[in-house]
Order: structure tokens, then sequence, then C-alpha cells
């Protein structure tokens, strides 16, 4: 796969390769639209400062879609756009490799 100084796939790595955004990712394909604390409970070992970071990116680049509803307390849910929910078969192809290598690994033990 060769690449230019337009690489797609470290483009891609840029967009979510962070441990937390395919965790992020993760849970809101399984669980759909998610309020923070849900997602916070979804993700072992996360804190409250890298899952806003990491929400704010994957919002500013177009990934998940942030909804505040104007009540008191604040109401905020985070769910995927189109283009977040294109990322799918990208996600689908870990799943596959992650259950082959733990047949594997566990093989070797």
């Amino acid at each position: 796969m060769p690449c230019d100084k337009s690489c797609p796939i470290e483009h891609t790595v840029n967009l979510i390769g962070h441990k937390w955004k395919v965790l992020i990712l993760r849970n809101l394909f399984n669980n759909g639209t998610q309020r923070f604390s849900d997602l916070s409970k979804g993700i072992n070992r996360i804190s409250q400062k890298m899952l806003t970071q990491q929400l704010r990116q994957m919002e500013a680049d177009g990934i998940i879609y942030r909804k505040v509803y104007p009540e008191v307390p604040p109401k905020v849910e985070y769910s995927l756009t189109v283009l977040g929910k294109s990322l799918k078969p990208v996600l689908d192809a870990m799943n596959s490799w992650g259950i082959e290598h733990l047949k594997h690994s566990n093989q070797d033990q």
C-alpha cells in the first residue's frame, strides 16, 4: 500500500487511532446514542478529562454529534454522524481480526 503526502491510512489513524476513540466508537455502535456518564461507565479506566478531550476532537472531526438539550441541569447526548457510521466496516474488521488473534493466542498457552 504505497502512500504519498496524503496517505489515507495515516489520515484514518490520525482520526480514530487513539485507543479511547476506538472504544467510544465501539460503545456508540453497540448502544446507540449515549450520555457522557453512559460512555464513561462503558469504557474502563478512562478519566473524565480524557473522555471530554476525545469527544471534542471526534465532534470537531465530524465523527460524532453532540446534542445539548435546553434543560436544567443540562442534558447532553452523543451519537454517530453519517461519517462516523461509515467507520463500521473498519471496526468490524478489527473485531474479526481480534477474535482470530485471541483464538491463536489461547492455543499457544
